[in-house]
């Protein structure tokens, strides 16, 4: 099992998220509000920059990233504080998400605008649904939550993809 991020490499991570707002302050004249950085994120995503209404945050998978500490190190971070520079400075809403504006961001940061990568998530804890049993004439069956939920509520039928009959919960 990979270990997450130490305090002290989350204290890296924020000073370093920290010194690409200021830059991107000082370079458009523009202010350029810190804001929460939190280490929350599981499964195969290494970051993202959240924007809810007026909230706004970074949040970074502290597993994932310390199993790839260097490239993210130097790859994640200006990512994200490009998507929050852009939206800053051209509204998130007009531009696509790694767009020219974004790609422009980046490249002042000195930093690839590459939009994904892809990591080895061996031992990174991932995010686990809860499955419910159904059957059907033929066989039983495994609904995901979601699903589950929406049988509950009445609001979807699943039907085997054998024998054509309604999936039915297990009492």
């Amino acid at each position: 099992m990979i270990e997450p991020l130490t305090a002290s490499q989350q204290t890296q991570v924020i000073a370093e998220v920290s010194r690409y707002q200021a830059l991107i302050a000082e370079e458009f004249s523009i202010a350029v509000p810190n804001i929460a950085v939190r280490f929350d994120l599981i499964g195969g995503t290494v970051g993202m920059y959240c924007k809810k209404g007026v909230e706004r945050g970074f949040r970074f998978n502290s597993h994932l990233f310390s199993k790839y500490w260097d490239e993210n190190f130097s790859n994640t971070i200006p990512h994200e504080v490009a998507h929050y520079a852009a939206d800053l400075l051209f509204d998130f809403r007009r531009i696509r998400p790694h767009g020219k504006q974004w790609q422009a961001i980046m490249r002042f940061f000195g930093a690839e605008p590459a939009r994904t990568c892809y990591f080895d998530l061996t031992g990174i804890p991932k995010r686990s649904m809860r499955r419910f049993d159904y059957y059907c004439r033929c066989d039983t069956h495994q609904l995901t939550a979601v699903r589950h939920n929406r049988v509950t509520r009445g609001q979807q039928r699943y039907l085997c993809r054998r024998c054509r009959t309604e999936l039915v919960a297990l009492p």
